[in-house]
């Protein structure tokens, strides 16, 4: 369906319960220490909505087969879940869910992995007398109101650690745009020449440390693509870059790019080692979109946003992985962290 912006509601947004941290890239004193942070409480999540989109909610009835296919046709990652029973949206039905699905039931000698395509939506994420699949998931749905501010939306993804947050009309019910870091982190850079840039963009990626440098999760691209899942499941990243037997980076495989594995139906052969599984993709591909530790941080942001990627891996001269910047770890030291709140570890 098209979503077309309407009128905001003006119910009062949520209050955020803060976890303080000690500012990590930036001095208190900085006189724009706090620019991105006064910008994002000014805004409210209604002006970060697209004039028009696509969104696609599926009924909890529907099967998982068709809900994938679905997902995959119009490149979503993921979708609304609406229970007729109850009329009310109950969680949402993400590519995690496919991805544990496969990854638990793989080598179980109890249920065929094709079967599972065939059952129905409410089996996988329904009530704790249906789920019999994914009795560990959490299905309280997440959302915000439009009128909330984008400092609350960018809260809210950071610290339940979630990639979509659904925008709900508080009046009628219905989910009017599901909020991403990139939607926000695009809102900003869009907007960013009306507003002063803050001293710290000037500043080099080894100098602020942003990011994740320790205990990276890597993948041999000699490894199988079921050892790519267990990273994704025990390790809950969204992407792994694949490297070669020196270390360095080959390819960048992302959660999204599991769905290919429902549209091709290859979800049997997980044994695949993942260089014919990066090579076996045929919709949209990342790739690996690369960063140096010597560059500033407003060269990291314009190319994280015009290239439309969600992390870049940071590499030394040789392509050896030395850290992953993601869109969480931007949001959190531009945003939260002048605001004395470190979403990320609460």
């Amino acid at each position: 369906m098209e979503i077309v912006k309407q009128a905001a509601s003006q119910d009062e947004p949520p209050k955020i319960d803060a976890v303080l941290h000690p500012l990590t890239f930036c001095s208190a004193t900085d006189a724009d220490a706090e620019i991105y942070m006064n910008f994002m409480k000014k805004h409210c999540c209604y002006d970060a909505m697209p004039t028009s989109c696509k969104l696609v909610v599926f009924d909890t009835t529907l099967q998982v087969k068709k809900a994938f296919f679905a997902l995959v046709a119009n490149g979503l990652r993921a979708a609304p879940l609406w229970d007729n029973k109850s009329q009310r949206f109950v969680g949402m039905l993400t590519i995690t869910d496919f991805i544990n699905i496969l990854h638990r039931y793989y080598k179980s000698p109890l249920v065929q992995i094709y079967e599972l395509e065939e059952h129905k939506i409410e089996t996988w994420r329904g009530d704790s007398s249906q789920n019999v699949y994914l009795q560990c998931c959490n299905r309280c749905l997440i959302s915000i109101t439009p009128d909330a501010s984008l400092f609350d939306a960018i809260y809210s993804l950071l610290k339940h650690k979630i990639h979509r947050l659904p925008v709900i009309d508080p009046k009628s019910g219905n989910v009017l745009h599901i909020l991403t870091h990139k939607r926000i982190l695009k809102f900003l850079h869009i907007f960013g020449d009306k507003i002063p840039k803050p001293g710290f963009l000037q500043k080099t990626i080894d100098e602020v440390g942003i990011g994740t440098f320790k205990e990276i999760a890597t993948v041999q691209e000699t490894a199988t693509l079921y050892d790519a899942l267990s990273v994704f499941v025990d390790r809950r990243v969204s992407a792994l870059p694949v490297v070669d037997s020196k270390g360095k980076v080959v390819a960048l495989y992302s959660r999204f790019d599991v769905i290919n594995l429902a549209a091709q139906k290859t979800y049997n052969n997980l044994n695949m080692t993942m260089r014919e599984a990066v090579r076996r993709r045929t919709c949209f591909v990342e790739g690996v979109m690369k960063c140096y530790g010597h560059e500033t941080l407003e060269t990291i942001i314009d190319r994280i946003v015009r290239a439309e990627v969600h992390r870049l891996v940071l590499v030394d001269r040789e392509d050896v992985v030395r850290g992953i910047i993601s869109l969480s770890d931007l949001l959190q030291a531009m945003v939260l962290t002048p605001a004395g709140i470190d979403a990320l570890c609460s």
